[in-house]
């Protein structure tokens, strides 16, 4: 008896191997995804962020007591256009550190009455600085915020709207990467975006990104901001090392028989996008690590960073980690006790350093690496256990790397150099079994978005 078991184990492992042999051809080794490289130039930018300026900005933005838009008539010290007036002065002086690189400009129109959102017509304007690159095509990244704030009654333009988190926090940030930016020439164009009427339903945003389209500027990444100012929710747990990144899952005009068919619902260029940000910002504004949060934003609540989604422009938001509502949206007072309000005393100044060093060290990467690799495709003219794809060179890419991850998991795990190539064949891998993307490497070591490929099928049906 004791003999016969020891065959039966014996059999059984032999099994186990032979099925684990026969796993490993399908399945081969391969080295694990490399870290972003940590390019000195980006580091020195992200140092030239400071806590004390953020909190400087922040406040001079509170003490214009509001910035509703609908207190656009309040005069040159308080209101949403002297705010605006303000932001906009900010901008033309840092714009003179870039040698003519930077240009400021207002994008306004007027909106009128639809309703409650809008209960009469209101002028919209919004600051644009635009920080030119070098490179042909206008490849442009955009780093947003809004400038509006609201009270309790998201039509009051009289009593207070401080704003000090919703969304000062944000409109400090924008201000102090462009200054820290402006003098570095770039490749990639960079906008940096503060909108007005958000707080009504994105109006500044939609207007801004459907010129963008209507222009056929090549946006490849909107970075939006609201609300990442407090480290502190209600509870007054810290969390100083947390900030949330939201993306869409499924992009404009997706088909879902075809998201269902390539298993592409995780794989939109704005998680993309998000992905790029958490392993790019963990490197360089370390402690502070990035939370992915597959959701367009957090729940049934929303952002500008929509409106770039809506014209199919990758995009995402940064929001600490947790919110505390008795300090958003509401009157200054207080009941019970309590204080209510968006106040200064509630920011981490700190903390948002770290938030704006995160965004910083994002457009630095982008703006001086090489860009999203254009019509990547997986070829499928072939039954094979390899996967073939092919994509469109990426202006000052030396090389490019081949992605994947399993079915089940949510960021990319492994990668292969492929050299300079746009086409590349992964021996072994399965695209029944694997997810692959594409990205560009440049000659300092710059690694771009992901590329998601869409498949190039064969003419006639396959064998089911």
């Amino acid at each position: 008896m004791h003999l016969f078991r020891l065959r039966a184990v014996a059999i059984a492992a032999a099994v186990f191997i032979a099925s684990g042999a026969a796993s490993a051809q399908l399945m081969p080794p391969a080295p694990p995804l490399p870290p972003p490289v940590a390019d000195p130039q980006i580091q020195q930018i992200v140092s030239r962020i400071s806590a004390a300026r953020l909190r400087e900005i922040d406040l001079h933005l509170v003490a214009f007591g509001t910035r509703s838009t609908f207190s656009e008539g309040a005069g040159p010290k308080r209101g949403i256009f002297a705010a605006r007036d303000w932001v906009a002065s900010q901008f033309r002086d840092i714009a003179k550190r870039s040698k003519g690189r930077m240009t400021v400009s207002l994008d306004t129109y007027l909106q009128k009455a639809n309703g409650r959102r809008i209960p009469r017509d209101v002028e919209i304007s919004s600051v644009i600085a635009t920080l030119h690159g070098d490179e042909p095509g206008a490849r442009t990244y955009v780093m947003s915020s809004h400038l509006d704030s609201r009270n309790s009654d998201n039509a009051d333009g009289i009593k207070d709207a401080p704003g000090a988190d919703d969304n000062g926090s944000g409109t400090s940030a924008v201000l102090e990467a462009a200054r820290a930016l402006a003098d570095v020439p770039v490749h990639a164009t960079v906008i940096f975006a503060t909108f007005d009427s958000e707080e009504q339903g994105l109006y500044g945003s939609a207007h801004f990104a459907k010129s963008l389209k209507d222009a056929g500027v090549d946006v490849q990444g909107d970075l939006n901001n609201d609300i990442i100012g407090a480290s502190r929710g209600k509870d007054g747990v810290a969390h100083p090392n947390d900030i949330r990144i939201f993306s869409e899952a499924l992009p404009l005009g997706s088909v879902v028989a075809t998201v269902n068919s390539t298993g592409s619902d995780n794989d939109s260029p704005s998680r993309e996008l998000a992905r790029f940000a958490k392993d790019n910002g963990d490197v360089y504004a370390a402690p502070l690590q990035g939370q992915l949060i597959f959701r367009l934003d957090r729940f049934l609540r929303g952002g500008d960073h929509e409106s770039f989604n809506a014209q199919g422009f990758p995009a995402l938001r940064f929001t600490e980690p947790v919110e505390d509502w008795d300090h958003q949206h509401q009157d200054v007072r207080v009941e019970n006790g309590l204080q209510y309000g968006d106040l200064p005393q509630y920011m981490d100044f700190d903390f948002l350093a770290k938030v704006t060093q995160y965004n910083l060290a994002n457009v630095a990467a982008l703006a001086l690496g090489p860009g999203t690799p254009k019509d990547a495709r997986l070829l499928n003219t072939d039954l094979t256990q390899d996967s073939t794809l092919r994509w469109t060179a990426v202006p000052g890419a030396v090389s490019y790397e081949v992605v994947r991850r399993l079915t089940t998991e949510p960021v990319w795990t492994h990668a292969d150099s492929t050299g300079n190539v746009t086409t590349f064949t992964e021996k072994g891998y399965s695209k029944d079994n694997w997810l692959f993307g594409v990205r560009a490497v440049d000659a300092q070591g710059h690694r771009g978005i992901v590329a998601f490929p869409t498949p190039l099928a064969r003419s006639s049906p396959a064998p089911s």
